[in-house]
């Protein structure tokens, strides 16, 4: 009989310590607690590792976890085990001993869950192990790790469509969260999930603030300025090379700040070490390559630094969400150029792919820097990405806050508007570049009749690609993919029909010299304030925290986040029972830390 919601719920409560479930999350565990697979594409810090968790505690059998990268495998294991939850991983870090004894606990059927890396998964020792073992489920997660149209392609992902063939029974679910249209297609295709239920999240980020500048050279004196106006905060600033990353951290060394560099060209010990020592610091910032994030479930994080863009724009929202996991204030600032995008075009054209890969990569280069060159919300731009509809500013970030100058292009934009509807949404957009500057060649008489023909002499074909992706991000085109030869249509009808009225103006970016001359600053917004009366016992909790992950080689996150160890501070429980209705105190850690805490709040309040 399927357990039912009810059930999965408790499971929250009482080992999460959460009381109800967020976004579309229990739609999401439904579906598996049902036998059925599923897709689910949920933001970062929208729980997609819950949808997995409480259906292998509820179902009969091993719940196995497919992960990427070590780190990602070792935080959740730890966190689950400080939950009460029997949790192991097995990867090329595990000692003989330690290996043997998971095997033992699997076969015991005393193992809940299992994490395991796709190369390791696919070995054919490990298959034919778990071939006699119960499964629960088997959850895939950064799935989109598994398309070569996504930002973090990996081939040995290519591997686990077998697990489909291999375990006929067993349902799936693929996590991400990032994933545009094409990409959420390929990750079904590839994992065999053509008939799978998919769930996409909303990809709001509310509490992240989002701001973009050019830079000048490096832009390496432009982070120094942004990491001081930020002190005593956990950061994280991502370079394009490593030795960028020598560099940038040896100059924030020495203005003081506690900056660590992690990149592959470390040695294994050493990288250990600084992952380590900026998961444990309240305020640390670590320089990295994008090597460094994935799986990294610090919460406290404040702000994110592109001192060089990411490849695309789901490689920026993954990135950028590696701040503000714990729902507080944080930001992410992009610094990018000309030679940046140039020099990600050169990097494209060196790869061994296929020229549609080459292609549709390369549209990804351009849409990204159409966002963070462009005049619309970046937030709102993001979402649209993504394919999310009736998205609004989001009133934060430098666009929405006024600090971007811009040109009114509400004329040109009607034109481009009104040549895609003449076309018919049948033409790309280099042809209908052509067509806007009349330069279409051996054009039918039906074309050259249109009255768009040749009717936008304004702009140049690289300004009337500009203002394409603009209209784009806007929401007023839409691409389809079309097999990779993409068609550009009419958007978001209503809003098409303002821009033709003029009761929507239409904006593009002044130049470099305009927006050097207003040097706009942004404030950096504050955490959430608290109480002074709280802040002592707040700051009481987090220095037993600290030497109680100390003691056991933890990151404190993983023992308590700071959001409960506020709730603890403010609300003051006096007893067991009352510390058990915080969000985040769980049955497991109420039994291990419960009279510690308690501890501490009589000593703050003797």
């Amino acid at each position: 009989m399927t357990a039912s919601l009810d059930q999965a719920r408790e499971i929250l409560r009482r080992t999460f310590g959460h009381a109800e479930f967020r976004g579309r999350q229990a739609e999401v565990i439904t579906e598996i607690l049902e036998g059925r697979s599923a897709m689910a594409v949920l933001p970062t810090g929208g729980g997609k590792s819950l949808c997995y968790q409480i259906p292998s505690l509820m179902r009969p059998g091993l719940g196995l976890v497919v992960s990427p990268l070590i780190a990602l495998m070792t935080d959740q294991v730890a966190g689950l085990v400080q939950s009460g939850v029997s949790a192991a991983r097995l990867d090329s870090n595990i000692e003989p001993r330690e290996r043997m004894e998971t095997w033992a606990r699997i076969e015991a059927g005393t193992l809940d869950l299992l994490y395991v890396s796709p190369e390791g998964l696919m070995q054919p020792s490990m298959l034919e192990r778990l071939s006699r073992t119960p499964l629960a489920l088997i959850a895939i997660d950064e799935a989109h790790c598994v398309s070569q149209w996504g930002h973090d392609f990996r081939p040995e992902y290519r591997m686990l469509g077998r697990v489909a063939e291999l375990f006929p029974t067993v349902p799936r679910l693929a996590v991400t969260a990032t994933a545009d249209a094409r990409t959420r297609e390929d990750i079904r295709t590839e994992l065999r999930l053509k008939d799978a239920a998919e769930f996409v999240a909303s990809f709001a980020r509310p509490e992240l603030a989002l701001q973009a500048e050019r830079k000048r050279g490096a832009g390496h004196k432009r982070v120094l300025e942004l990491v001081e106006a930020r002190p005593d905060r956990s950061g994280v600033i991502y370079a394009g090379s490593r030795d960028g990353v020598d560099k940038l951290a040896e100059a924030l060394r020495g203005f003081g700040v506690p900056a660590l560099a992690y990149h592959a060209g470390l040695d294994k010990t050493v990288r250990a070490e600084r992952l380590e020592k900026f998961l444990e610091a309240d305020a640390a910032v670590m320089v990295a390559t994008i090597a460094f994030g994935m799986g990294v479930d610090k919460p406290d994080v404040r702000y994110v630094i592109h001192a060089d863009p990411p490849a695309s724009i789901e490689a920026y929202w993954q990135e950028i969400g590696r701040a503000g996991r714990d729902g507080e204030p944080a930001e992410g600032i992009t610094l990018y150029g000309a030679a940046d995008m140039a020099w990600a075009f050169r990097r494209l054209d060196g790869r061994d792919v296929d020229e549609e890969v080459k292609s549709v990569q390369g549209r990804k280069v351009r849409q990204l820097y159409a966002m963070l060159d462009g005049v619309t919300c970046r937030a709102a731009a993001v979402r649209r990405y993504f394919g999310e509809e009736g998205v609004a500013p989001c009133g934060q970030c430098d666009i929405c806050l006024g600090a971007v100058a811009t040109v009114d292009a509400t004329q040109s934009a009607q034109k481009a508007l009104s040549a895609v509807h003449r076309l018919g949404g049948r033409f790309g957009r280099g042809r209908l570049i052509e067509h806007l500057l009349g330069k279409t060649k051996d054009p039918s008489s039906f074309e050259a009749g249109l009255s768009t023909f040749g009717v936008g002499q304004e702009l140049s074909a690289a300004g009337w690609r500009d203002l394409l992706d603009q209209l784009l991000f806007d929401g007023l085109l839409k691409e389809d993919p079309n097999d990779g030869r993409p068609l550009i249509g009419l958007g978001e009808a209503a809003e098409v029909r303002l821009v033709y009225r003029g009761e929507r103006k239409v904006a593009l970016r002044q130049g470099l010299e305009e927006k050097e001359a207003r040097k706009p600053r942004r404030k950096v917004r504050e955490d959430r304030i608290m109480p002074a009366q709280d802040q002592p016992v707040f700051e009481a909790l987090r220095a037993w925290r600290r030497d109680e992950a100390a003691r056991q080689h933890l990151p404190p996150y993983v023992i308590f986040h700071d959001r409960t160890l506020a709730e603890i501070a403010v609300a003051r429980p006096s007893g067991l029972s009352d510390l058990a209705a915080i969000s985040g105190v769980g049955e497991g850690k109420l039994a291990r830390y419960g009279e510690a805490v308690m501890d501490v709040l009589r000593q703050q309040a003797g």
